[in-house]
């Protein structure tokens, strides 16, 4: 029955705010045309200050409001806006709001001007040293400012439904029915005000009758049964939209529908359940940042990065680290089955009263606003890696178990035995090094072994990797992930974990290395895979994955040994040849990694038969001189182990093997310095055909590669952005991972690029945005490199 209508397009900035932009005399004309999501500044990629982004703008809009209006209830929604925001209507105050992380609402109905032009101001104030959460000390990532997502009102009755918290206590023996628990709030008492509910599935076209109770309180709670329900899994998210009117007899007032699925959710002292199957958590940290533009993308770019950490890096949740995050992210997390720990605001800091009191605010918006999403199945209600502050955090658990009776609390720490008064110890285990073990033991952590456990970040800044980093060094990195999903793994206790973090972001110049960027992702910051982003995507068995740790080049290696290297890979089988000569077949047995489901595999033989088919050696001693020539692969001629050094002692005293001829045979079959370089082939199999195919040679053409996320580009509460990965790539489509050179970006027609139009590839990798103008037509995206082929992306652009 509400009308929504969006306030995103058409708004005026500047980056000074001035009191004279009150004045209803003010010529608004003069300032910036802008539409939200906005960011107060366009950065540079990396190397700029975090002073940037620190001032105090103004945002101006004019609100035109028909007569028909009269009599409503009008409610403002700004749903972010970074950081402390003070709202005018018409030159008057009439709110503010002291997060930049939560929605906030200000109802406007006697402050508007009926049938009359109206001046709506926004005060936005992103200097980093308010008395709010996050701020207070240092802070690992940039917090930027602006309306960074979407303003609109809300026309309702006088009388209108003002929230709903819909929830199931579901018993799984009585499935397919539940009860329906609906705590309902209306605006103001009604006598005699009912509420009549229906459901369907949201693909449905028709909704069925749940039934019809009366609302005796201002705040009430109902319960309806449903039956024919399906649970929502994260293998098949079944989502419903259960409709809500209010009812005043036979009059409807008002119509209020929440979409939602139904599922059992428990952390056991032994793990996570959901639906009563224990399931291991398998997530990343993600922040809400984007090259250039900061927070402020708008729907399909939110959407996109769900869609990445499901679908591209097989995970099953996510933790938004560290705020509440846009619920076109949240939304599609429920859509597509993906776990969300979500947190209020804050980073190790805790400051004084003033301050606490702002948490706990945080806290209760937090879980007011968002625990109608499915996905969510944690509460984080203390301040990220903070100090134990008892008074403070009884306050935020209590307020979260009093709105939210249905999902347990957590806390991330980064202390051992520390106050535990949540209901999941969650902690961020950083003790793997490359050397130790991949986590510690929950007994070690805890100081309650009979409550859950769960790991909320891992690697990160104990191993910062970039995209043009050394080929070992990228290696290790993946290596590392694996380690400690291992040993998560392997620990029946522990819930899961969320490593660090999904990609590389801006941060402050605290941290990071120097150009203000931290490089703790699997994937750079236009969400392009490094390597180890490939150990996440192949637990997953929907894509099919194949990658190899070394591009197979010697001269990347110190004294041309390659050393170890690693596939990475979901298959059943792994085929190598070398020079089209079948060398040995791998499987995922072969992984030392033994608690993964796909774990990374050694390559351990660059010989196969050749020796024993080639050179006139008894099988015996061609067996052994393989042994030893492949340990020479492994490790190098200087750092054989005892036992091969002594296999080759004895081969050459008492079998035959000469100096000059193991020096042949090292050349010929191992080492490829001063002969022909070789191409190395992998085949993955899955159930007995070749899915995917990699080969590894030294390149002889470079091209560009681009892939955009969406070439349909629809505006509908605003403007719509498209991110187009850049790549260069050999002619076997391997990644380039020191071709850093410059790129030209062009655009004609509807669309227009977010940044600069020459970037550099990073890597071998980089990306843009695209970004539609409000123009329903064709736009064209032209990609070009000096001695490169163009590349041309074609875009529609349509306007509902």
């Amino acid at each position: 029955m509400g009308q929504r209508i969006y306030l995103n397009n058409n708004w005026r900035f500047t980056k000074n705010f001035n009191k004279e932009m009150l004045d209803k005399s003010f010529d608004y004309s003069v300032l910036e045309e802008v539409r939200l999501p906005h960011s107060c500044v366009e950065t540079p990629f990396n190397y700029f200050d975090e002073g940037i982004y620190q001032m105090v703008s103004g945002y101006l809009r004019e609100i035109e409001v028909p007569r028909d209006w009269e009599g409503k209830k009008i409610i403002l929604t700004i749903d972010g806006a970074a950081h402390e925001s003070e709202v005018f209507l018409n030159g008057e105050k009439i709110g503010d709001h002291h997060c930049g992380y939560t929605a906030f609402f200000i109802d406007i109905s006697d402050k508007l001007l009926i049938g009359d032009k109206n001046i709506l101001v926004v005060k936005v104030d992103s200097r980093e040293d308010r008395n709010i959460p996050p701020f207070g000390f240092v802070i690992d990532y940039m917090t930027y400012g602006g309306i960074y997502r979407d303003v609109y009102i809300d026309v309702f009755n006088p009388n209108y439904i003002e929230d709903i918290f819909m929830h199931s206590n579901v018993d799984i023996g009585n499935i397919p029915e539940i009860e329906i628990t609906s705590e309902v709030s209306l605006n103001t008492y009604m006598e005699g005000a009912s509420i009549v509910q229906y459901i369907k599935k949201k693909d449905a076209k028709e909704y069925s009758l749940l039934g019809e109770l009366p609302l005796g309180e201002k705040d009430t709670t109902i319960s309806l049964k449903a039956k024919n329900i399906e649970l929502w899994d994260i293998d098949k998210p079944v989502l419903y939209m259960i409709k809500s009117q209010l009812k005043q007899g036979d009059k409807v007032l008002d119509e209020k529908i929440i979409t939602t699925g139904f599922r059992k959710i428990e952390f056991r002292k032994d793990g996570f359940y959901l639906n009563n199957r224990k399931v291991k958590i398998r997530g990343l940290n993600r922040h809400q940042s984007y090259p250039y533009v900061g927070y402020a993308m708008p729907e399909s770019m939110q959407r996109l990065d769900a869609d990445i950490l499901k679908y591209e890096l097989g995970l099953n949740a996510v933790r938004t680290s560290h705020y509440p995050q846009s619920h076109h992210f949240i939304d599609r997390c429920d859509e597509i089955g993906l776990l969300v720990f979500t947190e209020i605001p804050g980073w190790q800091h805790i400051g004084d009263d003033e301050w606490k009191e702002q948490a706990i605010k945080n806290t209760r918006d937090m879980v007011l606003q968002y625990r109608n999403h499915c996905s969510i199945i944690l509460w984080g209600v203390r301040i990220n890696e903070s100090l134990d502050d008892n008074s403070l955090y009884m306050r935020t658990n209590e307020i979260a178990h009093k709105l939210d009776k249905t999902r347990p609390t957590g806390g991330v720490r980064n202390i051992k035995k520390s106050s535990f008064l949540e209901d999941v110890y969650t902690y961020n285990d950083f003790s793997h090094d490359g050397k130790t073990k991949g986590c510690e033991e929950k007994k070690k952590i805890t100081p309650d072994m009979d409550k859950p456990y769960l790991v909320c970040e891992y690697n990160g800044h104990m191993f910062p990797t970039k995209a043009f980093d050394n080929e070992k060094h990228r290696q290790e990195h993946a290596l590392r992930h694996a380690r400690v999903l291992d040993a998560i793994n392997e620990q029946e206790d522990i819930a899961g974990s969320f490593g660090w973090c999904m990609f590389d972001y801006n941060t402050h110049r605290d941290f990071g290395s120097g150009d203000r960027i931290c490089y703790h992702g699997v994937m750079d910051m236009f969400r392009n895979p490094k390597l180890a982003a490939d150990v996440y995507a192949s637990q997953a068995d929907e894509r099919h994955i194949l990658s190899i740790s070394s591009s197979m080049d010697i001269g990347e290696h110190p004294a041309s040994n390659r050393g170890l290297v690693y596939i990475i890979t979901n298959a059943d089988i792994v085929r190598m040849y070398r020079n089209d000569q079948f060398i040995k077949e791998y499987k995922k047995e072969d992984s030392s990694f033994k608690y993964l489901k796909h774990g990374p595999i050694l390559i351990d033989d660059y010989i196969g038969d050749l020796i024993k088919d080639n050179e006139d050696f008894k099988p015996a001693i061609a067996k052994d001189i393989k042994e030893a020539l492949n340990a020479a692969s492994l490790y190098g001629l200087n750092n054989l182990p005892a036992k091969i050094k002594l296999k080759l002692a004895r081969l050459m005293s008492t079998k035959g093997l000469d100096y000059p001829k193991a020096v042949e045979l090292y050349t010929k079959y191992i080492g490829d310095w001063g002969g022909s370089s070789r191409t190395y082939k992998f085949e993955a199999i899955r159930d007995g055909r070749v899915v995917k195919t990699v080969i590894k040679a030294p390149m002889e053409k470079v091209s560009l590669k681009a892939d955009a996320s969406h070439t349909d580009l629809i505006e509908k509460t605003s403007y719509d952005v498209a991110l187009v990965r850049i790549k260069a790539v050999d002619e076997y489509g391997n990644v380039l991972n020191y071709f850093n050179e410059p790129v030209v970006l062009e655009t004609e027609g509807a669309i227009d690029i977010i940044g600069p139009r020459v970037i550099s590839l990073k890597g071998g990798m980089g990306g843009t945005y695209v970004k539609t103008k409000g123009e329903a037509k064709e736009g064209r995206l032209r990609i070009s490199c000096p001695h490169l082929e163009d590349i041309i992306i074609d875009f529609i652009v349509r306007i509902e």
